[in-house]
C-alpha cells in the first residue's frame, strides 16, 4: 500500500523526523498557553517553509496542528484555563480531578485519549481520501462551484454564535479576495491606485494579522495575571493517586471509541471543526454515562470523551482541502499557502500528480502522534510548568516581533507589515464583536476558486444561472447549503447559551 511507502520513506530521513519531533514539542507548547492558538503559530511560521524540503515543510505545520489540538488539554486541567476553544470541554472534568490531586492522572488520559482519537481518524483519511479524490475527478464547473457555494454558507453559518455574522464574515472574506486583476479581463479590482494591490492581498501577512496580532492584542487588553499552576506534591501518596490503572481506564474505551467516531464524521464536514466535536461528544458520552451524575466533579470519562473528538478531527478535515481544495479549518486553510508556496496543486488530480508526497504526509502524521503521545504521557506536566514561567510582558513582545518578522520575510515588503497590522486590528473587532475571523480567512482562500469555477461554468451554459438548477449534484449541494442554514437558526434559537465556535 501506499502508506507503507509513505512509512519507509520518512523512517529513513533523520532530517523529516526531526522536523516531526520538533513540531509536536511546539504545537503542545503552543496549544498550552492560553490564548495562543496552534493556528497562529503555524501563520507565524509559514515563511520558515520557504526554505524547506515540500514534504518537511507540510509536515512540520500539520503536525504542530496536530499536538496543539492536544496541548489545550494541558492548560485546561492545570490552569482551569482552556489553552483552545476546544479542549473548554475538558476543563469540566479536568480541573476538578486537579483540585483532587489527580492532575497527571487527568494528563495521561487526556493524552491516551488524544492519541487513539487521532490515530483513529488518521487512518479513516488514509483509507478513504483516495476514493473521494476518484469521485471528484468526475465533478465539472458547475459541481464545484455548488460545492464552494455550500462551503461558503456552511462556515459562516455553523462556525460563530451569530448565522448573520458569520455569513457576513465569509462575504467579507470573499470581497477581500476580489483585490487585485481581474483574471479574465486582466483590468484592476478594488486597488484603489495601489501598484502593490495589483497581485491581491498576499495570505500570510493576512493570516497573521487575523490569528496573531489579534490575539495579542486582546491578551493585552485583558492585561490578566499569568495563569498558576495546580501543584502536586512529589511524594509517594501523590504518586500512588496518579497511577492510571486498567481498571480506571476501562470505562473510558467505550468514550473514547465513540467519540472517535463522532470527531472523524464532524472532521469531514468543512467548517464544523473540533469545538463542535469536543462538546458534542462530551454531551453524548454524559447522556450514556453509567454514572452521569459525576461528571463535572472529575470523572476520567469527562476528559477522554471531548479529547478523543478533539483530535479525531484532525485527520478528516484534511479529506476535503486534498480532494476540492477545501479547507475544513482554519489550519486547512494555512495549509492550502504552503501547498501553493511550494507549487503544489491542491484538487482531485492531486493523488495523481503528487501521490508520494501526500502519502509520506499521511505516514508524517502518524509518527507526530506518536511523538506527541510519549512527550505528553511523561512531560505534560513539565510543560505546563515551563508555561507558567514565561513573563507575559517578554512572551507577547517576542510574539509581537516574530509576527513582524514573518510578514515582511514572505515578500521582503514593508506593505505587507502594514496589512498584517491592518488585519490585526480587523481581527480584534472581530472578536470584540462577535464576528468570526475563521470563517472570514476560510473564504478568502475559497474565493479565487470559487471564482474561476463560477466563470466556467457560465461559459459552458446557453441558460445563465439556471445551469446551477439544471444539475442534480450542482443543485444538491446547493439545497444542502439551505438546510443546514434553516437548522442553524433554528438550533440557536431553541439552545441561544449555545458555546462560541470562533477558533473551531
Amino acid at each position: 500500500m501506499d502508506i507503507f511507502v509513505g512509512l519507509a520513506t520518512v523512517l529513513t530521513d533523520p532530517v523529516i523526523l526531526a522536523w516531526i519531533f520538533g513540531a509536536a514539542v511546539i504545537g503542545m507548547i503552543v496549544g498550552a498557553i492560553p490564548g495562543l492558538t496552534a493556528s497562529a503559530a503555524i501563520a507565524m511560521l509559514v515563511p520558515l517553509t520557504y526554505y524547506m524540503d515540500p514534504l518537511a515543510a507540510l509536515a512540520f505545520l500539520y503536525v504542530i496542528g496536530k499536538s496543539g489540538r492536544y496541548g489545550g488539554s494541558i492548560a485546561a486541567i492545570l490552569f482551569n484555563t482552556p489553552g483552545t476553544a476546544a479542549s473548554a470541554a475538558t476543563q469540566i472534568d479536568g480541573y476538578p480531578l486537579a483540585k483532587k490531586g489527580q492532575a497527571s492522572k487527568a494528563m495521561k488520559v487526556a493524552t491516551i485519549s488524544s492519541v487513539i482519537g487521532d490515530f483513529f481518524g488518521e487512518f479513516v483519511l488514509i483509507i478513504g481520501v483516495a476514493w473521494i479524490a476518484a469521485i471528484a475527478l468526475h465533478l465539472g464547473p458547475p459541481e464545484l462551484f455548488s460545492i464552494y457555494l455550500a462551503a461558503f454558507v456552511v462556515i459562516g453559518s455553523v462556525i460563530g454564535k451569530s448565522v448573520l455574522k458569520g455569513l457576513a464574515s465569509a462575504a467579507l472574506g470573499v470581497l477581500i479576495k476580489m483585490a487585485g486583476l481581474d483574471p479574465v479581463t486582466g483590468g484592476e479590482r478594488f486597488t484603489f491606485g495601489q501598484v502593490e494591490l495589483t497581485d491581491g492581498l498576499s495570505l500570510v501577512p493576512l493570516m497573521i494579522g487575523i490569528f496573531v496580532l489579534a490575539e495579542v492584542f486582546e491578551q493585552l487588553a485583558k492585561r490578566s495575571a499569568p495563569p498558576e499552576i495546580t501543584e502536586e506534591p512529589d511524594d509517594q501518596a501523590s504518586r500512588d493517586r496518579n497511577r492510571l490503572t486498567w481498571d480506571e481506564f476501562r470505562p473510558c474505551l467505550p468514550h473514547i471509541l465513540r467519540s472517535s467516531v463522532i470527531g472523524t464524521v464532524i472532521g469531514m464536514l468543512p467548517g464544523l471543526g473540533s469545538t463542535i466535536a469536543a462538546f458534542v461528544a462530551y454531551g453524548e458520552g454524559k447522556r450514556s454515562a453509567k454514572n452521569p451524575e459525576e461528571w463535572g466533579k472529575g470523572a476520567l470519562e469527562g476528559v477522554a470523551a471531548p479529547e478523543a473528538a478533539n483530535n479525531a478531527v484532525s485527520g478528516p478535515s484534511m479529506a476535503p482541502l486534498l480532494t476540492l481544495g477545501i479547507p475544513g479549518s482554519t489550519i486547512g486553510a494555512i495549509l492550502v499557502g504552503v501547498f501553493m508556496i511550494h507549487g503544489i496543486k491542491i484538487g482531485p488530480t492531486l493523488f495523481v500528480t503528487s501521490r508520494e508526497l501526500i502519502y509520506s504526509l499521511f505516514a508524517c502524521g502518524l509518527i507526530g502522534i506518536v511523538f506527541y503521545g510519549l512527550v505528553g504521557y511523561f512531560g505534560a506536566a513539565n510543560v505546563g510548568r515551563f508555561i507558567t514561567r514565561i513573563p507575559v510582558n517578554i512572551l507577547y513582545p517576542v510574539i509581537m516581533l516574530t509576527a513582524v518578522i514573518s510578514a515582511y520575510v514572505s515578500r521582503g515588503s514593508l506593505f505587507d507589515v502594514g496589512v498584517m497590522i491592518l488585519f490585526g486590528f480587523i481581527g480584534w473587532g472581530m472578536k470584540r464583536f462577535d464576528f468570526n475571523p475563521a470563517a472570514f480567512v476560510i473564504s478568502f482562500v475559497l474565493a479565487g476558486g470559487a471564482e474561476e469555477a463560477f466563470r466556467q461554468s457560465l461559459r459552458l451554459s446557453d441558460s445563465g444561472i439556471l445551469i446551477f438548477i439544471t444539475r442534480p449534484i450542482a443543485l444538491a449541494f446547493l439545497l444542502i447549503g439551505i438546510a443546514v442554514v434553516i437548522y442553524r437558526v433554528r438550533s440557536l434559537r431553541a439552545k441561544p447559551e449555545a458555546p462560541s465556535l470562533k477558533d473551531a
